[in-house]
């Protein structure tokens, strides 16, 4: 197994590109579009962390007690979500079943415990902001040559990332998503 290795950070040219590199998701076809995102995530992993990290900060600043309620909670069930994912069957097969929903179900969760001890905005500012930020990068930045190369080294094992592992433990893996895609396809020629 290769060793986790921290992804470059990619320079502000390659991350945000003229509006010619980005473009609307194919909604008709959501295998590719997850594809994307998921590519978009591995590849941008580090620029995507400095991102949140600079809109968790300045929201900390604000509100810091509140903050750091927000990042243990979403931290727990996450933990939570991912040891019930693989220790607990039911849990398991419909992570697998279902990887979307099963990550939608913990940041509803997340959301709902938040809203027991407060602070809500907050959360959602210092949190979801961040997350909402990258998903929409992710989702509208078109993939380039060097990044479809990462990707597959990646999903072939040779490289091993951060952002891969994490996807790994939601069920998003690149790999798994080809197969979706492959079978659509060959169901589409049948």
């Amino acid at each position: 197994m290769a060793k986790v290795e921290i992804a470059p950070l990619r320079n502000w040219d390659d991350f945000c590109p003229g509006l010619e590199r980005f473009a609307r998701p194919d909604t008709r076809d959501l295998a590719k579009s997850n594809n994307r995102v998921v590519s978009n995530l591995l590849y941008y992993q580090t620029n995507y962390l400095v991102l949140a990290i600079s809109v968790f900060v300045v929201v900390g600043c604000l509100h810091p007690v509140s903050m750091f309620m927000g990042a243990a909670v979403v931290a727990s069930v996450f933990i939570g979500s991912v040891w019930a994912g693989e220790n607990k069957a039911i849990i398991k097969n419909f992570k697998k079943e279902n990887p979307a929903l099963f990550v939608f179900l913990g940041m509803v969760v997340s959301y709902f415990l938040m809203s027991l001890f407060g602070g809500v905005m907050v959360f959602l500012h210092g949190i979801l902001l961040p997350l909402i930020l990258i998903f929409a990068h992710a989702s509208l930045r078109l993939r380039n040559m060097k990044n479809k190369l990462e990707n597959k080294m990646e999903s072939a094992g040779l490289k091993k990332s951060l952002m891969g592992i994490i996807l790994e433990a939601l069920g998003q893996q690149e790999e798994n998503l080809n197969k979706i895609q492959d079978f659509l396809e060959s169901k589409l020629k049948e």
